[in-house]
């Protein structure tokens, strides 16, 4: 697992990617799987893809997720893997009352020189799980 400096790594959500402002650019496509945990709540899985430009100069990055179903007491978990399939970020976000979640993160940041460090630049796959309640009770 790679780790560089205390930069947080991340984008993307269950079903919106968004960027203050937008230059990471994330896919369109993406996968939703559910699997059931047992009879009352099942874990939902999104894979979708980041592309982060080489010349990104933005600072700011973060993921959110719109209201949905939810189960209390369940945070959602998001996890970044670069292009060699090596997992390089993992974040914990707590739901809001209203089902929707928020992750904000540094793209670049200035060390102590003022040099720009990129945290991450390319292509990454993201992973969000999420527990929510199971829509069909007989499962």
């Amino acid at each position: 697992m790679k780790t560089k400096s205390s930069i947080f790594l991340a984008v993307i959500a269950s079903f919106a990617v968004l960027m203050f402002p937008s230059e990471i650019i994330a896919e369109t496509s993406e996968t939703t799987t559910i699997t059931p945990i047992n009879e009352e709540i099942s874990l939902q899985k999104t894979v979708t893809t980041m592309i982060v430009p080489e010349d990104n100069t933005l600072p700011w990055g973060f993921v959110t997720g719109s209201a949905s179903e939810y189960v209390e007491r369940h945070p959602v978990i998001i996890q970044f893997f670069d292009e060699a399939e090596d997992l390089v970020h993992v974040a914990q976000v707590d739901v809001k009352g209203d089902g929707s979640y928020e992750y904000k993160f540094r793209v670049t940041n200035i060390d102590e020189n003022g040099t720009v460090e990129k945290a991450f630049e390319g292509e990454y796959t993201v992973m969000v799980y999420r527990v929510i309640p199971n829509q069909n009770h007989l499962v």
